[in-house]
């Protein structure tokens, strides 16, 4: 292992020289928001990065026998989505994500389409903070990670 210069901070294709926002550049309503599809690749990768080899996840045969009937995309793995657009979007550079309570409310399936969506609700200027709003929402309209 190499111990010399750093690597580079990595970027998104776009995101060259985008810099951090002032906490009064918001307002209570801004939203952000992305969409993406959950493939057996990304399921498998996540099972890989987290050790979360659970049958539900990465067996078609064993969910296909559960009560889901098909494979079921890791929940956190879902609401991963909300560090993307907390850390590159709204607030994006520079925030510091100091919690979360999530409710996992409906499953989303292996090739499922979701939306995820941050909203903020609350702006404390005087402590430079911000209150969000996150929710994934399949593309049948049920919201499936609300936090």
């Amino acid at each position: 292992m190499s111990h010399g210069s750093p690597l580079p901070e990595p970027r998104p294709a776009g995101e060259k020289g985008r810099r951090a926002r002032s906490i009064d550049e918001f307002a209570v309503g801004d939203r952000v928001s992305v969409r993406r599809v959950f493939d057996d690749a990304a399921v498998r990768a996540f099972a890989e990065l987290s050790g979360d080899f659970n049958e539900l996840h990465v067996d078609d045969g064993y969910a296909r026998r559960s009560r889901f009937g098909r494979r079921v995309v890791h929940g956190m793995l879902t609401a991963s989505l909300f560090t993307r657009l907390i850390g590159m979007e709204l607030p994006g550079r520079g925030t510091i994500y100091l919690g979360q309570q999530l409710r996992f409310t409906a499953p989303v399936f292996v090739g499922d389409e979701v939306e995820a969506v941050v909203e903020v609700t609350a702006i404390d200027r005087a402590r430079r903070r911000m209150t969000l709003a996150t929710t994934v929402t399949r593309a049948d309209g049920k919201p499936a990670v609300v936090g």
